[in-house]
């Protein structure tokens, strides 16, 4: 059974103290209102969740009190703003829309409930937005929705923003660890610190609401949000999530007078978003009731308990139903047993994934228990639709009461009505905040207790400050690769040290250590050097990612680029200390061996420095600061190690769960570690992916050029040097999963890399499988599909009536056997782009995947009868 302490909000600062104006009104018009006529805070014990999909029986779960008492003159607020608001109105609040689709203006139109930066939206589009254009724009919401002349009720607006490991979409924010970092810290004081100063920065620039914290428990490593979890393990997670949540009160209490403004803070993915098959993120939970309850759930309790007031949906399935429509845990669980009375929030379109519906109408994810649909594209149909089906019945106008005064519940207890605009609350606009020495040093104790040393022989570390130390890898000066993932984009990719104008990178941190105590630290990437160091720290890891763009299929770090610097230097006789930059544990067997110490730094965020503390002595060869950190991941002994988890009969990890050396214990030295990874030869030919999920796959990138230059492709949109080509991403299906290219003149399209030789491909029957849309559109321009390689070297085939012919047909893919561009002129002995779409224009291509295929496997021969033939398949 669940083990979670009874923790009640009766004194908590969230009481109501003062109403708002119109709320003060509104206790003289309902002078004779009756409290009795709620069982709950909104009538929910009147809507039992009853049986229902996912074979849930509530009663196996614990009963917790209300989080909240009844407070009738709340109660009276929300009916006198429900009763004047109009059922346009209503259906307006239970939507949010995203930045990057949503005008000020269309939002007071629609009286929207809320928006939010997804994680790659910005005002103006801009993800290096100054703090001001954020606080700008956060006023242009805010007076648009409070504008009655239109005769509405002027509900103002919240806005949502992916505040995961600090305010990380503000340039300047101090930029924590992620969590997996945080759990191995084992300190909920540390985290209660982190949320307050979170929650202080974005109060800083007006926004209301944080999708934080995460309390997923991740249960296979292979899951790409893995680094978004504090454990394997539900303890250290209840205990951060009641951490994190007095964190957000305490720095709501810290600059609150009455009417003040609160940071509104949400508990998420419910529930199961760490349990799925093979790690595949928004995939299926197939785990046992009880196990859902003790392992999944643990954070939510503590974290309600605590003040939570929004919960947000999971992407994931349990017992064959999308959480979004699952109502026996929506309602039945979280409302009835976990004592909820705050809102559910949907997470990016993640109702269209249910069973029946689409991105723009899902009547069964609401009527299920999702109050507020994320529809951050969508919105504006979904609206409508919506609107449809409050008046037809399908969504009954009791439900809809029931979800808006959840909504406007919550905006009351959080000051909303009595705050004024953003710009004028207290604090906002205080950009020290986003550069207090507190938070940055909050930041760095965060990175010190996170670190774990796994290996340490003969006692290398710590090292002297006064030696000759050579600093390579390419994550030894790189802040945004050490920051990870959700760093002021989503995948966190296109950072540079730069764009931290507040931070410091793993190498400047040990720089400014050593150069202090007369020592000598040298940045050398390559590994090249003049004259031979004492010591070499190498720097290396994986590189940024976010939720399915990170998903794996095994544990292995399969890139060279560590194990062959740490090789070089054991050749050269230099004594070696690896720093791992990982959002997971990963099969690293052999950089472990070729390594004198290693590190498990995690992605410590932008104070790199904090890595220096504890590799280093001071100058009179004291201990600065012991290795505190202790796995709460168990760390795989091969790459095909998984799931693994401590309470496994058959455990057997290389490295336990809690293990961790410190200077403090005894020297252990780590012997000779097999290298066998358990996976099968890897084959020698160059299959896989070129683009995957609308993203470029691997070591190759994207590019867009016309007749003024070429472009890289490393923001969610860019536009080719004069116009004529503009490459975003977009939803297919699921979040920002394809690429949508718009032609308006001559320009090309390629993802490119290092010259590759495919010949030895061409001939065992292989294709390049093109897997695109394209929307129904008037006019196509003459388009090729081409490969290049080198100067006067492409192969192309004209694609243009084959493009017309998929006008609004949905899905396609094309197979092209690659001798057909061989045939057309291409030399794959040195394919430099192995593939380029070029287009005179007008076009519309919604591009989602490219691979390249071995069609022995489905003894399917392609013929290429002539160079303009290929396979379609549907």
């Amino acid at each position: 059974m669940l083990m979670v302490k009874k923790f009640s909000v009766r004194n908590s600062p969230w009481r109501i103290k003062q109403l708002s104006a119109c709320c003060i009104l509104c206790l003289y018009a309902f002078t004779g209102f009756s409290a009795a006529a709620f069982a709950t805070q909104d009538g929910s014990a009147n809507d039992p969740a009853g049986g229902g999909p996912g074979g849930i029986n509530s009663e196996n779960w614990p009963l917790y009190p209300a989080a909240f008492p009844h407070d009738p003159r709340l109660e009276r607020c929300v009916q006198h703003l429900l009763a004047a608001m109009t059922l346009e109105e209503k259906v307006g609040q239970v939507i949010q829309a995203d930045i990057a689709f949503v005008t000020p203006e269309e939002a007071r139109a629609y009286n929207l409930g809320a928006v939010l930066n997804g994680g790659n939206s910005a005002p103006g589009g801009d993800a290096r937005a100054e703090p001001q254009a954020w606080l700008d724009l956060a006023d242009a919401f805010w007076r648009a929705s409070v504008d009655k002349s239109d005769g509405g009720a002027g509900v103002p607006v919240l806005w949502g923003t992916d505040a995961v490991h600090g305010h990380n979409n503000i340039v300047g924010a101090t930029i924590f660890p992620h969590n997996i970092g945080l759990g191995a810290a084992n300190n909920p004081d540390l985290i209660r610190r982190i949320g307050e100063a979170t929650a202080m920065e974005i109060l800083a620039t007006g926004l209301d609401w944080t999708f934080a914290p995460t309390v997923a428990v991740a249960r296979d490593d292979r899951w790409g949000r893995a680094y978004e979890s504090f454990a394997e393990t539900p303890e250290i997670v209840a205990a951060y999530a009641e951490a994190y949540m007095q964190g957000v009160q305490q720095a709501n209490d810290a600059r609150r007078a009455p009417g003040d403004p609160r940071i509104i803070a949400t508990v998420k993915h419910f529930l199961g978003d760490g349990g799925t098959v093979n790690g595949k993120d928004q995939g299926e939970t197939i785990v046992s009731e009880a196990e859902l309850r003790d392992i999944h759930a643990a954070g939510y309790p503590p974290a309600i308990q605590n003040g939570a007031q929004v919960v947000m949906a999971s992407f994931n399935a349990y017992g064959g139903h999308k959480m979004h429509a699952h109502k026996p845990l929506l309602t039945g669980v979280l409302r009835h047993r976990f004592g909820f009375d705050g809102f559910v929030v949907g997470d990016w379109n993640g109702h269209g994934q249910v069973e029946g519906c689409t991105n723009v109408s899902c009547a069964a994810s609401f009527n299920a228990g999702v109050d507020m649909f994320m529809a951050p594209d969508s919105w504006k149909q979904l609206y409508y639709n919506t609107l449809r089906q409050a008046r037809s019945g399908a969504i009954p106008r009791s439900r809809l009461d029931q979800a808006v005064s959840r909504i406007l519940r919550v905006k009351i207890r959080a000051g909303l009505f009595e705050a004024g605009p953003p710009s004028l609350r207290p604090n906002a606009g205080d950009w020290s905040l986003l550069k207090k020495p507190a938070h940055k040093a909050l930041a760095r104790q965060a990175v010190r207790e996170s670190l774990v040393l796994l290996k340490n022989n003969d006692g290398l570390l710590p090292l002297s400050p006064k030696i000759s130390v050579l600093v390579a890898g390419d994550g030894a000066d790189d802040i945004g690769k050490q920051s990870g993932g959700w760093t002021y984009s989503w995948q966190g990719t296109g950072n540079a040290n730069e764009h931290f104008p507040n931070g410091q990178s793993i190498f400047a941190g040990i720089e400014r250590i050593v150069s202090e105590a007369g020592g000598r630290a040298i940045l050398s990437q390559s590994g090249v050097y003049q004259e031979k160091p004492d010591v070499a720290i190498i720097v290396f890891g994986e590189d940024p990612y976010a939720e399915y763009k990170g998903d794996l299929p095994h544990l292995d770090y399969s890139k060279d680029d560590g194990l062959r610097l740490l090789k070089k230097f054991k050749e050269k006789g230099v004594k070696t200390v690896a720093v791992f930059l990982s959002g997971r544990p990963m099969f690293v067997n052999p950089e472990i061996n070729a390594a004198d110490a290693f590190v498990a730094a995690w992605l410590p965020g932008d104070q790199g420095g904090g890595i220096a503390d504890v590799i280093f002595t001071d100058e009179s060869g004291r201990v600065r600061y012991d290795f505190k950190g202790r796995l709460s991941f168990s760390w795989p002994r091969m790459a095909t190690q998984t799931p693994l988890n401590v309470d496994q009969r058959d455990y057997n990890p290389l490295f336990p769960y809690g293990y961790g050396l410190s200077y403090a214990g005894p020297v252990i030295s780590i012997a000779q570690l097999s290298e066998e990874t358990g996976l099968p030869p890897a084959s020698p030919s160059r299959l896989g992916p070129l683009l995957r999920h609308g993203d470029a796959a691997g070591v190759w990138r994207m590019g867009v050029a016309d007749s003024l230059g070429e472009t890289q492709v490393t923001t969610s949109q860019t536009t080719s040097a004069d116009s004529m080509l503009i490459a975003r991403v977009a939803d297919f299906e699921a979040q920002e999963d394809m690429r949508a290219l718009t032609w308006r003149g001559p320009a090309k399209f390629s993802i490119f890399g290092n010259a590759i030789d495919l010949s030895q491909d061409s001939g065992l029957n292989m294709a390049m499988a093109v897997t695109f849309s394209v929307p129904q559109q008037e006019d196509i321009g003459e388009t090729e599909i081409a490969m290049e390689c080198g100067y006067k070297c492409e192969g192309a085939l004209n694609i243009t009536e084959h493009l017309r012919d998929a006008r609004g047909r949905g899905r396609t893919t094309f197979k092209l056997p690659l001798t057909c561009f061989a045939q057309k002129g291409a030399k794959l002995t040195k394919v430099t782009s192995p593939f380029v779409i070029n287009s005179d224009g007008p076009l519309t291509l919604h591009l989602q995947e490219v691979l390249l295929v071995d069609e022995r496997a489905n003894h399917n021969q392609i013929n290429c009868p002539n160079t303009d033939a290929f396979e379609v398949v549907r």
